[in-house]
């Protein structure tokens, strides 16, 4: 048993478009930071000019093997945190360390922890603190088993655990049985829990999250000529008090990956402002006059945005429309397969026992950045009236908070791990070193 009351554990919640991390027993991560990194292979760049450009800023050094083993890369330079980020460098390409939503990269994994704890966020030795991670409800068990080696092994931490993405959400509203609705920026997850425990069996997920609807909204708009000029690529001149003319910059060694990361952040930003989920679905007719709303991007042009603005959002609801945009068509061959948000949910409810459905229908929670989006609690709602049985009671809960909605993975973490009645579950350094990685199966089931 691990008695932690004197030091308070950490919470980590890694996703796959943001990492959040804090102090358990707060009330909201003190750290949040893109989960994306960026990478110069060393080979590309000659080291000395490299030394004197990048002496001003925070990045992990990593030099070990990929995550095969199989090749020895060359020395990676990776750079983690919004400003290293916002920071334009030649030849760096942004990577992520998840594919579908699982840790496909352990390098990235580990400098993103590292710069967690690192005095740009928590500035804490994990030596001293218990780590409770957030992992999606899918993960495999060597992929756990590598967690926890990571954390004993390298970061020598007192104490772990591993809880699911929807068990979490489910403790931040307070309720040990309801049916989770995660949309988060790489994919949404719908994953029943009852009485703390997700039902494996029954867990849906679709590649449609925060990320997909902003790929929609780029296209869209670049179909309708408007180029977004990422930051790094124009300066700001002041011709005459209050007018600017933009001047464009030239970058040829910029990557594709960058550039296309720095757009993208504009355009999430502009969906976050503007978007919200239709009342009714979406149709072409009966939106194309609605009234637009303007958005002002970066370089000082001025967008007025129309019907994308239902049109993006309903893409949760009826996958197929995102065939409709240009330059989506990739999207065709899986689009069949993907079910909209309330087949979702029905399907997930049905696939369990039918005992506990009605509760579920009842306690839907909506979790994740997607989920906090105008409108999206009221839509799901009425469209699962329609769908489900006569005798179900509906009821979609969403916390009123944006922030708690965006943050219900960590705000569950946090309360978990700071309960008394805890502290006995707890995987400890010892039980490691007795049992090996493989016991955390058992401790955390």
């Amino acid at each position: 048993m691990y008695g932690g009351d004197e030091v308070s554990a950490i919470v980590i919640d890694l996703g796959s478009h943001t990492c959040k991390a804090g102090y358990a027993g707060e009330d909201a991560p003190k750290a949040v930071f893109p989960s994306v990194v960026g990478a110069i292979d060393q080979m590309d760049v000659d080291e000395s000019d490299d030394a004197e450009k990048n002496s001003g800023s925070g990045e992990s050094k990593n030099n070990s093997r990929n995550v095969d083993g199989d090749k020895a890369k060359g020395k990676r330079k990776l750079y983690v945190g919004s400003q290293s980020l916002g920071y334009r460098r030649d030849f760096m390409e942004v990577l992520s360390p998840l594919k579908d939503g699982i840790v496909a990269d352990w390098d990235i994994v580990d400098s993103i922890w590292e710069h967690a704890f690192s005095r740009e966020c928590l500035l804490i030795d994990p030596k001293e603190h218990p780590m409770l991670l957030a992992e999606p409800s899918s993960n495999a068990q060597q992929q756990r088993e590598r967690a926890a080696e990571l954390m004993f092994e390298k970061y020598k931490a007192p104490a772990l655990f591993l809880a699911k993405n929807a068990v979490l959400t489910s403790f931040a509203s307070g309720r040990a049985t309801s049916l989770v609705v995660d949309s988060g920026g790489g994919s949404t997850t719908v994953a029943p829990v009852h009485d703390g425990y997700v039902l494996q069996k029954a867990v849906a997920t679709s590649p449609i999250g925060g990320e997909f609807l902003t790929d929609c909204l780029m296209k869209s708009l670049e179909s309708k000529g408007i180029a977004m000029k990422p930051r790094y690529s124009f300066r700001r001149k002041e011709i005459r008090p209050g007018e600017f003319q933009t001047v464009d910059l030239d970058f040829p060694n910029t990557t594709e990956s960058y550039k296309l990361y720095s757009q993208r952040v504009i355009a999430s930003d502009i969906k976050e402002c503007v978007c919200r989920a239709p009342d009714t679905p979406y149709d072409e007719s009966a939106y194309s006059n609605i009234p637009t709303t303007s958005y002002e991007l970066p370089d000082g042009q001025t967008l007025e945005i129309g019907a994308d603005r239902f049109k993006i959002p309903d893409v949760l609801f009826n996958p197929s429309l995102a065939q409709s945009i240009p330059g989506m068509e990739s999207f065709a061959e899986i689009a069949p397969s993907v079910r909209g948000l309330p087949q979702m949910v029905i399907e997930s409810i049905n696939k369990c026992d039918v005992d506990i459905r009605r509760e579920l229908f009842s306690s839907i929670l909506l979790a994740g950045g997607t989920a906090s989006m105008q409108q999206l609690k009221e839509r799901l709602e009425k469209d699962l009236l329609e769908e489900s049985p006569q005798a179900a009671r509906v009821k979609v809960l969403a916390s009123g908070n944006a922030t708690e909605r965006r943050f219900s993975v960590w705000i569950g973490g946090s309360i978990l791990a700071s309960l008394g009645s805890f502290q006995q579950m707890w995987f400890s350094k010892s039980e490691y070193e007795e049992h090996g990685a493989s016991y955390i199966q058992r401790k955390c089931p």
